[in-house]
């Protein structure tokens, strides 16, 4: 069985200029996605998808291969990771290569860990699942959310506002590091989720999403923490 991991890494970025290869606790924060999927013995290919060659420099010195530039279609602001990633599949199949299964890996995702991406593979390899996503839930349920209506607070939905939160349905979302997929069940449904996708139930510590230089401290702050117990190096 062959697999391939995608790490896309557009140049564009724009809340944090550069986002993608800055300096994260001491080297490129693209560093960590390439290393991970490197060491975590998974992959016989890690590619880098970029319009940049800035970034594609920087992902080589780390180890990852950059075999083909992203096109100007998939490099604006509107083009999706959907998009990317056929186009990057369809380039290796021109190539002569194929890959039983592919990961999707976030460029800003530090946290991630070689324990969580042999835990994927293992769920995606198992017979009926069509891939596993990263999901972390929601730290207060979302179902006793509140909303401002003619400036006042009232319960978004009423029928929870004496509900215990221990009997409320759990709720995830997307935890913003990883997509492992069986490339044949990826293409029989055009979407990020695909048929019979299972989670990768990550702890809050192991995500943060990156938008601001808030959420950048934040994650550096819990890099640091999963360092002190001995979960990075």
């Amino acid at each position: 069985m062959s697999t391939l991991c995608i790490i896309t890494a557009r140049g564009g970025s724009k809340r944090i200029p550069k986002k993608n290869i800055k300096e994260f606790c001491g080297k490129p924060i693209i560093a960590y996605s390439i290393e991970t999927a490197l060491h975590s013995g998974v992959f016989d290919e890690v590619m880098v998808s970029t319009d940049s060659e800035e970034i594609a420099e920087i992902a080589r010195k780390y180890g990852a291969n950059v075999p083909f530039m992203r096109s100007e279609a998939t490099a604006n602001d509107f083009a999706s990771t959907d998009d990317v990633l056929k186009e990057v599949l369809s380039e290796y199949e021109k190539r002569g290569r194929t890959f039983d299964f592919f990961c999707c890996i976030y460029p800003t995702a530090p946290l991630i860990s070689e324990a969580r991406m042999l835990e994927a593979y293992e769920l995606v390899k198992k017979d009926g699942i069509g891939a596993t996503v990263s999901v972390v839930k929601f730290g207060y349920p979302p179902q006793r959310a509140y909303v401002i209506e003619d400036g006042e607070v009232v319960f978004q939905q009423p029928k929870y506002e004496y509900a215990r939160s221990q009997d409320l349905t759990p709720i995830y979302h997307d935890a913003g590091q990883f997509y492992f997929y069986r490339t044949s069940s990826y293409f029989s449904k055009s979407a990020l989720l695909c048929d019979h996708t299972v989670p990768v139930i990550l702890d809050e510590l192991e995500v943060q999403d990156i938008d601001t230089m808030e959420d950048w401290h934040l994650a550096e702050l819990k890099y640091k923490m999963l360092q002190e117990k001995g979960d990075r190096i």
